[in-house]
């Protein structure tokens, strides 16, 4: 009989994305959705706030006192991983560019911290996403952005995109085997192919004309990272009439404080347009 594992996903949606990564890696073990029932806890974590740590902590406690084998992934690798590891609340830490060797990770006998590197692109294509009605498609990784109170550069790394034909690929395979609905990930994925001759706009049209694929939603935008040229896609009956652009403030001083790249009266000339084009709106406000 075969060692089961249980997935814990925290966080975003790039996490789920790479926990279906990690399942697909897994030819030795027997994946469970029954979390009592495993014997080894993967814990893919989030750590873009205090609670989501505390969160994180806590489960990985919970699992411990439970009597799993608990081994640590994601962006909390890299902020409580080694607190976790040096407490003996953990089996095995293991950082995103890692994950690919999941396998062969669950099967060591001895403790094992391995962070790895900030550099790495992920080409991995998944076929299919358990339990999942909708596709996720990670199209980059990492933020270049610093603002002044996000720590997810120095967990993810600086932006860099994951090359175009595999992200077709990808998405050719998923509409083949029946999904219809794909949600574009990454850590910011409105710089999908800076400093390159692609952006996000031309790759969703790209997308769209793939047999299978119906509708195409996106995660976050910045703001600054709305041009024309994507402009131009709103119009295309495939997109999700939801838009979801992180603003963080209004306010000039604080935008100053926090080192953003928006500015208000831009902020709403621009959800104004995106309003009467019948788009739902949301976004972030960080208040305290």
């Amino acid at each position: 009989m075969k060692t089961k594992v249980y997935f814990k996903t925290f966080g975003c949606r790039t996490n789920i994305f790479d926990s279906q990564v990690m399942m697909e890696r897994l030819e030795d073990f027997d994946i469970t959705d029954d979390e009592q029932a495993a014997d080894i806890v993967i814990v893919n974590s989030c750590t873009v706030t205090n609670g989501a740590d505390s969160g994180v902590r806590g489960y990985v406690s919970a699992q411990q006192k439970h009597g799993k084998t608990v081994m640590l992934t994601g962006c909390g690798a890299h902020t409580k991983g080694q607190s976790l590891f040096e407490a003996g609340k953990v089996q095995g830490v293991f950082g995103q560019s890692e994950k690919s060797k999941i396998n062969d990770l669950l099967k060591r006998t001895s403790r094992f911290y391995e962070l790895g590197d900030l550099d790495f692109i992920d080409n991995s294509v998944v076929e299919n996403f358990i339990g999942k009605s909708r596709a996720f498609i990670k199209i980059q990784e990492g933020c270049s952005f610093r603002c002044s109170y996000c720590i997810i550069p120095f967990v993810r790394g600086d932006a860099r995109s994951i090359d175009e034909s595999v992200i077709l690929e990808q998405v050719y395979r998923l509409a083949g085997n029946g999904f219809g609905e794909f949600i574009l990930t990454g850590t910011n994925i409105g710089s999908y192919g800076q400093g390159e001759r692609r952006n996000i706009a031309s790759l969703m049209k790209k997308m769209s004309m793939i047999r299978g694929v119906r509708r195409i939603r996106l995660g976050s935008l910045e703001p600054v990272q709305i041009t024309e040229e994507f402009l131009e896609v709103l119009k295309e009956p495939w997109l999700e009439r939801h838009l979801h652009i992180a603003l963080q403030h209004t306010s000039k001083a604080m935008l100053k404080l926090m080192n953003r790249r928006n500015k208000f009266e831009e902020d709403l000339k621009l959800f104004t347009m995106l309003s009467e084009k019948g788009f739902a709106l949301g976004t972030d406000f960080i208040v305290g």
